[in-house]
């Protein structure tokens, strides 16, 4: 049941919404909004209503711009936090966790991110990823559960994401990670909600109102979904994981990688393609020591250097240099 007319107010982008009844705190969490302009989507045209839906994924993407600064803050407190040992534990349930869920997977393949650095607390389990668990992001009792089982220490890095900012398995989960000492972010498209309250580290991504009411897979996961990209990647760049817009950690694991990796040899270094795939192959299939090689480091030294350096490439290549001059 929804409100009267007298209750419609005016949206984000000057569209009327009504707001509806929610059982969460007795308030109307913008994401459940029910926006007028969309009230007859079902008879458009089909052009003309994925231009519209088109129309509301831009305004998702403009919803991530004022949080540049907290995704900053964010991804600059982890990589001061996670050290050699810590984690990055993404917690989520539905559309949400399943996002989080591609954002930690993608970090093995692209930045070397080790599995045992990756965990993964998802309302339902693992299998709620194919099939929808009906209930199970309101135990909050099992979000609390999986922090202890984490096992959390202080250098894990605890990544919540929630639509709603009030999902209870979530927010238990950020609490409890809280009083465990892990640093803690919280992504939400809903102001001043419980998720976004437990975190150190807030992102509030302000989506409003859905083309199809409280369909948050669309505009509220898209903003998720960049956040997300925004933050792991930026997480890598201040690793050391990135060195000149490339992906100098990649795992050269396929023919297609391979050609990239021996492309990122030569640039880094230089030389020639074919020398960029010979010193490839000297370093094992390692990026990093294949560029030191290329520059003419002995496989040895080249992984010596590396090492002193803490595996910034940047660095270690600085050392090299200033060794031969």
């Amino acid at each position: 049941m929804y409100h009267s007319k007298r209750d419609m107010s005016l949206g984000r982008f000057g569209v009327s919404v009504i707001l509806p009844h929610s059982s969460v705190q007795g308030a109307a969490l913008s994401t459940e909004l029910i926006s007028s302009r969309y009230a007859d989507l079902d008879l458009w045209s089909t052009p003309d209503a994925v231009q519209a839906m088109v129309e509301s994924q831009l305004a998702a993407a403009a919803a991530v711009q004022p949080q540049v600064s907290a995704i900053a803050a964010a991804a600059e407190a982890a990589a001061a936090r996670l050290g050699d040992m810590g984690r990055l534990v993404y917690v989520g349930a539905g559309t949400s966790g399943r996002l989080a869920v591609q954002d930690g997977v993608e970090l093995g393949p692209t930045y070397d991110w080790g599995s045992e650095r990756v965990v993964y607390a998802i309302a339902g389990g693992m299998a709620a990823l194919l099939t929808s668990v009906e209930g199970a992001e309101d135990d909050a009792a099992a979000g609390a559960l999986a922090m202890e089982g984490a096992g959390l220490r202080g250098a894990d890095v605890v990544i919540g994401v929630a639509a709603s900012g009030h999902t209870p398995y979530t927010v238990a989960a950020l609490r409890a990670a809280a009083a465990a000492g892990a640093l803690t972010i919280g992504i939400a498209n809903n102001a001043r909600t419980p998720l976004l309250k437990a975190a150190e580290h807030p992102i509030f991504l302000d989506t409003g109102a859905e083309a199809v009411a409280g369909s948050t897979r669309m505009k509220a996961g898209t903003a998720q979904k960049i956040a997300l990209n925004l933050f792991s990647t930026t997480l890598m760049l201040r690793l050391g994981r990135v060195y000149k817009g490339l992906m100098v950690d990649m795992r050269v694991s396929n023919r297609k990688l391979q050609a990239r990796a021996a492309l990122m040899v030569s640039e880094i270094s230089g030389v020639s393609r074919a020398a960029g795939e010979a010193a490839l192959a000297q370093s094992g299939g390692n990026i990093k020591r294949a560029a030191l090689i290329a520059l003419g480091a002995e496989p040895q030294q080249a992984a010596l250097a590396l090492s002193e350096a803490g595996d910034n490439l940047r660095v270690a290549i600085s050392r090299i240099g200033a060794a031969r001059r």
